[in-house]
């Protein structure tokens, strides 16, 4: 599960990596330790690309910065599947679209030419020509005529059928959680064959049985859904040899290389296990390597890899490819590691009803990362927050990794806009207390909800996964659920007393602010006028927010006051207010437990999906004020090899790309393994 943030207004980021040194020096320019560090790259559309650094790089041996390197290889050796995935199309899109913009000799000033870039741009940050967040199709701003001559001049072929779809409305929606359109029928995801329906595809894993069934394998996890040339459903496995082996053997490349220069043996066998599920497809395999690398926890270095996230799959089967690459902060690891010591207190006085309470809280460690690297779902639009596994299952006996990206917050609170704050909140009090709790609110949340809220509950005996019972609507329930754990907790004394805050009612009445304002308004800015809400984080957040101000209204917990035409929603009682987060965090635990799919749909949709329109268009209006782009993400660190004469690696540089353009051409040159059909 990821937490994601909204810069300024929260926001997701990106980061990706990049191998081959003789080829970066043209996009590639040495870190100046002396001059300021520069956190924005540019800016266009509502998006604003960032750099981070690698604090402490120096600091870690040649084998362990080998590993590193090694690691981000391997990440950024599978960035084409994630373009695949996202749209059957997307891969001869944008090949199309970067021969274009390599070759095209014509008038580069004109506003046609301007708003060419900025697509090329977004579909770049998005991985697709979907919006990364929305994932409505992103609409050009130049005409189909344009992009012909364009096409004409550079000798760029592309189908008439594919060129003419970036214009028009066909696979207008990456994913849809809309039932009447069709969860399926009304998807552009390339995880379905167009024409199977939604009960065929329920049918078929129906049918699918795990030799135990107190450990179900995540079936459909690692596979795309076809029908075979009898009309027979069948799974296409993203294995060596399978459907995206050309790119699979280049991760598994770069994972042995890895392998050979872990920490420790533990570390080395989780890597194995890796290695064997991407040259098997095996699904008992990666609950075996999951198993192994949640048990390898000694070391400096650490990773995500693999099929892994399910927001993307309509019906919440099949995992998105996403890499990530860490290396540990030892400061705030050991402040935050407090945390993951009391699971079990925060456990025992949940409000959760106690058949539904877990009885022992196993391994959940946690640990505040520096990245070295993203890739995939995770790249350009990264996570602040990441816990796994995502089996409840492995979850409950073995536990779960939490971290939470240091680095990544950090070149977010350094590149925020001003203004905005003071703009939405509601008067002098909560401007100050967001100014002076922000920060660790922020940071006690993502603890709170990585490490204490998805470990929390157990699922009743008999009641099938959460993707299973909850269906189209377990994603957003979920990290709704692990925001309610954050939320019930942040106003409690305990936090004070295990010494990770000096004042906790201070810093629990910045964070109900904070929280009651993006979900009922701010983050509204992400939205068309006009639109549902479709991204499971923003549902959350609304249908959390939206259910506890309903709820609240009799005794008037939190006031929504217009001012000079302006809205804003006061908290009149954050007590009451913390115990309906606590009413609310019992019920959806209940409806995970018990697997209540019409209690769940009825919260997602009366709270969560639609918008109040009018309040809508104040926001947007509101906003208009202010230059920063509504969504952040970012180029990677440049990670460059110094080779001896025999061709040894002696030491590894770290160089900050120049333009967001030349890191994605780089990638294309340098990681494009993938056929442009698959």
């Amino acid at each position: 599960m990821k937490l994601l943030k909204i810069a300024g207004f929260f926001t997701t980021l990106a980061v990706s990596v990049i191998c081959n040194a003789q080829v970066t020096k043209n996009i590639a320019v040495k870190n100046n330790e002396k001059a300021p560090f520069d956190y924005v790259v540019e800016q266009f559309a509502d998006i604003k690309v960032l750099r981070y650094q690698i604090p402490d790089w120096e600091n870690l041996t040649l084998k362990e910065q080998k590993l590193v390197y090694y690691l981000t290889q391997a990440g950024t050796s599978g960035r084409d599947i994630m373009w695949d995935q996202h749209y059957k199309y997307n891969l001869k899109i944008r090949k199309a679209l970067e021969n274009i913009y390599k070759n095209y000799k014509g008038d580069k000033t004109s506003g046609d030419w301007k708003n060419f870039e900025i697509y090329l741009k977004r579909v770049w940050f998005s991985n697709g020509i979907h919006h990364h967040y929305s994932s409505d199709k992103i609409k050009p701003s130049f005409s189909a005529a344009y992009f012909s001559s364009l096409m004409k001049a550079t000798n760029t072929a592309l189908s008439p059928t594919i060129a003419a779809i970036i214009f028009n409305d066909v696979d207008t929606k990456r994913v849809n959680l809309d039932e009447s359109k069709g969860l399926l029928e009304g998807s552009a995801i390339n995880f379905y064959d167009k024409g199977i329906s939604l009960k065929e595809a329920e049918d078929f894993y129906a049918k699918k049985t795990s030799p135990d069934p107190k450990k179900p394998y995540s079936y459909g996890l690692n596979s795309k859904l076809v029908r075979d040339a009898k009309g027979q459903l069948t799974e296409k496995v993203w294995k060596s040899g399978g459907m995206y082996g050309i790119a699979i053997d280049k991760i598994v490349y770069w994972l042995e290389k890895a392998k050979a220069v872990a920490e420790n043996k533990k570390q080395a066998d989780a890597l194995g296990l890796l290695i064997s599920y991407y040259k098997t497809g095996s699904l008992k395999t990666w609950d075996d390597y999951n198993i192994a690398w949640l048990d390898a926890t000694e070391g400096n270095i650490d990773y995500i890899n693999g099929f892994i996230e399910v927001y993307n799959d309509p019906l919440g089967y099949r995992g998105s490819y996403e890499g990530i690459v860490q290396i540990k902060d030892f400061d705030m690891s050991a402040k935050m590691e407090v945390v993951s010591k009391n699971a079990q207190w925060f456990e025992d006085n949940s409000p959760l009803m106690p058949e539904h309470k877990k009885k022992n809280v196993v391994g959940v460690s946690y640990k505040t990362v520096i990245v070295a690297g993203e890739s995939g779902d995770a790249s350009p639009s990264t996570p602040i927050g990441v816990n796994l596994p995502n089996a409840d299952w492995i979850r409950a006996e073995h536990g779960s990794k939490s971290v939470s990206l240091g680095n990544i917050i950090d070149s977010y609170a350094k590149a925020a806009g001003k203004g905005k704050l003071e703009e939405f909140a509601n008067d002098e009090q909560e401007i100050a207390l967001a100014k002076k709790y922000g920060e660790i609110g922020d940071k006690m949340h993502t603890a709170l909800h990585e490490v204490v809220g998805h470990a929390s509950g157990q699922i009743n005996p008999g009641v099938g996964t959460p993707k299973e019972s909850l269906k189209s609507y377990a994603s957003t329930l979920e990290e709704g659920r692990a925001d309610l754990v954050g939320l019930y907790y942040l106003y409690n004394p305990k936090l004070q007393e295990l010494g990770l805050v000096d004042d906790w009612k201070k810093l629990g009445m910045e964070s109900y602010d904070s929280y009651i304002r993006n979900g009922l308004m701010t983050q509204l800015v992400r939205l068309e006028l006009g639109a549902n809400i479709e991204e499971a984080h923003m549902r959350n957040r609304q249908w959390v927010s939206s259910w506890v101000f309903e709820k609240g209204q009799k005794d008037n917990i939190i006031e929504k006051i217009t001012r000079n035409g302006k809205t804003y929603f006061n908290i009149t009682d954050y007590e009451k207010l913390h115990d309906l987060f606590g009413q609310l965090l019992r019920e959806v635990q209940r409806i995970k437990s018990e697997g209540d799919f019409n209690a769940g749909k009825a919260l997602v949709e009366n709270y969560g999906v639609k918008v109040d329109q009018k309040l809508h268009a104040e926001v947007l209006e509101r906003n208009k004020q202010f230059a920063s782009a509504a969504y952040s993400g970012f180029v990677n660190p440049v990670l460059v090899p110094k080779l001896d004469k025999t061709g040894k690696i002696i030491s590894i540089e770290i160089q900050q790309p120049k333009t967001f353009a030349e890191q994605m051409l780089q990638y294309s040159k340098n990681f494009g393994f993938l056929p442009l059909e698959n």
